[in-house]
């Protein structure tokens, strides 16, 4: 089975539920006291206790906490039966599960699962505006499988409590089909804001041999939605593919805010999306007046990917922190194939919590400061979770031959002054083929590394620019994770190890 979000749509199961929802009893999402025994499985990264899990889905903080829901699959450890999983923290870092949030309702317009979406606040109650799946005729299908057409509409639901754990449906969906006469590759993960009077959505979606786009809606109560245009488009790659996401055709899981750019304190805003294996983000300007969005910068937003089939970040969610900080959640899937995910019993990740900024139009991405509640005391003897460097240039001939650095005895860093300066370059010690991450810049006299590794899950963060986040289930002794390559004569100014506490019993 080809381990993306959309793939196994031909799996999908019927599962039974209730408008009301409220799954006290939804199987192993609930079990809060399983054991890390697995090597493999990560110890402080965010994950139900078994099973599949993918996208993140309306992050929100309400009433002091932080709520996290994601895509579950409460029978197995494949995609497929797509339910919300649901996790509560007050940190962002140490969480406790809780049951599942949402469930396909029978005949509904989700009757084939609950896909993603956002969480808002309206009238003082959480809400959420998601994507639903059902059968449907072939000339009516967004997802348009002869052997099993589906259709993709826009539903809501209503926090009915202030824990977030039951949900009330609204039993139509609120944006049943695409727009009229337009012929989409696919239809789905809403994306609200609220502006003014008036609240916005867009709608990750695409035209065969035309490109991917996201579509604008208008609302004034998050029930009644107009269509307005495409909010911005792309430009189809060329390339024929079974799966419209793969060819560019579609975009999925758009996110779409503002930012204040912290060098010119210029308000900007930020479009994401992700299509072909990777995540892509942009950052422009929106014309209020014309609601279209100009794009001015544009990046990737995490590198680490293995083709369009195993990808390692993607289907990012957003959302503001207590502060007002803007937050990028991710979801890490697997790279091994899927017969030692069912051995495992378990499925992908949660990223972590990532800060973004902006400066001069460049989005930034670092750890969120809440990460530091993870380490352990210095004096503790433990292995090393956490590393932090600085590199830095002289101003002399760098020397004619590379030299190498142990960060940690994990990472290593390799400058070579025959390399390209605009390129970086990370290869790693268990086959994986080597990545070159593409500066739009060369980094500076002096630089930043910050890297995290759980177990089999590295994220690494370059200059506060790049991030990279790379899955691993085997090295080789005495070599390094990864080695980082730089152009230049760089070295080791400073650096710093830390141990994490594990967030999961052990």
């Amino acid at each position: 089975m080809k381990t993306s979000r959309r793939s196994a749509l031909k799996s999908i199961a019927l599962a039974s539920a209730a408008s009301l929802v409220n799954l006290r009893a939804a199987g192993a999402q609930a079990d809060v006291d399983v054991p890390i025994t697995d090597p493999l499985r990560p110890s402080f990264h965010y994950q139900p206790a078994r099973n599949w899990m993918n996208d993140p889905c309306g992050p929100i903080y309400f009433h002091g906490q932080y709520h996290l829901f994601h895509q579950y699959n409460p029978h197995g450890p494949l995609w497929g039966d797509m339910h919300w999983a649901h996790a509560v923290s007050p940190d962002m870092i140490h969480w406790k599960r809780l049951p599942v949030a949402l469930a396909p309702t029978p005949d509904g317009p989700d009757a084939q699962g609950c896909f993603t979406g956002t969480a808002v606040v309206h009238d003082g109650r959480p809400t959420f505006l998601y994507t639903g799946v059902q059968t449907s005729p072939l000339a009516e299908a967004t997802l348009a499988d002869p052997k099993n057409p589906l259709r993709e509409s826009q539903c809501l639901a209503v926090a009915t409590d202030d824990t977030l754990e039951t949900w009330k449906k609204v039993p139509a969906a609120v944006i049943p089909v695409p727009p009229a006469g337009m012929k989409v590759t696919g239809f789905r993960d809403p994306s609200p804001w609220k502006d003014g009077d008036s609240w916005y959505t867009i709608v990750g979606s695409g035209i065969a041999k035309k490109g991917g786009m996201v579509l604008l809606y208008r609302s004034t109560d998050l029930r009644t939605w107009e269509y307005l245009h495409p909010l911005y488009e792309g430009t189809w790659t060329g390339k024929i593919t079974s799966d419209s996401v793969d060819s560019g055709e579609m975009w999925e899981c758009p996110e779409f805010f503002p930012l204040v750019d912290t060098a010119t304190k210029v308000e900007k805003h930020i479009l994401i999306y992700s299509t072909e294996g990777k995540v892509l983000w942009n950052s422009g300007t929106l014309d209020r007046d014309t609601m279209r969005f100009t794009a001015e910068k544009t990046g990737q937003l995490d590198y680490g990917r293995v083709g369009t089939n195993r990808v390692t970040f993607y289907a990012p969610k957003t959302q503001l922190d207590a502060k007002g900080n803007r937050i990028l959640w991710g979801w890490i899937g697997e790279t091994r194939p899927d017969a030692e995910c069912v051995r495992a019993g378990w499925s992908g990740l949660m990223s972590l919590p990532r800060l973004l900024t902006l400066q001069h139009g460049e989005l930034h991405i670092q750890p969120a400061s809440q990460t530091v509640r993870l380490r352990e005391p210095a004096s503790k003897p433990t292995r090393i979770n956490e590393i932090i460097a600085t590199i830095e240039t002289a101003d002399t001939k760098p020397a004619a031959h590379s030299t190498a650095n142990v960060l940690g005895g994990l990472l290593s860093l390799r400058s070579d002054p025959t390399q390209d300066p605009n390129t970086l370059h990370l290869s790693f010690s268990n086959g994986i083929p080597p990545i070159m991450i593409p500066l739009p810049s060369p980094l500076g006299k002096r630089a930043s590394l910050h890297a995290f590794i759980d177990n089999s899950v590295l994220e690494i963060f370059i200059d506060g620019r790049f991030c990279l986040t790379h899955r691993f289930y085997s090295q080789q002794a005495g070599e390094p994770l990864a080695t980082i390559t730089v152009a230049g004569s760089y070295s080791v100014a400073s650096s710093q190890t830390h141990g994490l506490h594990p967030i999961w019993p052990t």
